[in-house]
């Protein structure tokens, strides 16, 4: 089941951060995800499966003069990777994104640990910033036209 995330729920996405860490995230970023989620989000999604949160991730709106959109802080847990949880999850936003009046792009931020998941989906690869989010974890900017 997918639903709106609730402040109640970052206990639980901490949670998850830290057993992505530091296979997909850096431990410095736990800082950044508690922003995003307190100040930076437009909307944000948890999955959960018999009452245990198993996945999140969000979108924001706003970008390229508001034709983009841009999905972020993507987690699944370990012990359901490769389960097609993370393909619900983006296919849910990717949906939602394109009924949005005016969107034609969404962009994902990612690093070169997650960007072939991403590619699965035919977003494909602009740019690379080598050490963007710490050493050693580079920036993967990807992007894929929607129509409307």
């Amino acid at each position: 089941m997918i639903r709106p995330y609730n402040p109640k729920d970052l206990k639980a996405i901490l949670e998850l951060l830290k057993l992505n860490t530091p296979e997909y995230f850096h431990p410095s970023e736990e800082k950044d995800l508690i922003d995003y989620l307190n100040k930076k989000r437009d909307a944000y999604f948890v999955v959960e499966d018999e009452n245990r949160i198993v996945g999140c991730g969000g979108y924001n709106l706003g970008f390229n003069n508001g034709k983009a959109a841009r999905i972020s802080w993507d987690m699944i847990h370990p012990d359901t990777q490769g389960c097609g949880i993370g393909s619900l999850l983006t296919n849910y936003r990717i949906e939602q994104l394109k009924r949005k009046p005016g969107i034609e792009r969404i962009i994902v931020r990612t690093s070169q640990l997650a960007y072939q998941f991403y590619a699965k989906f035919e977003f494909r690869l602009d740019n690379i910033v080598e050490d963007y989010w710490s050493h050693g974890y580079h920036l993967y900017e990807m992007s894929i036209d929607i129509n409307e």
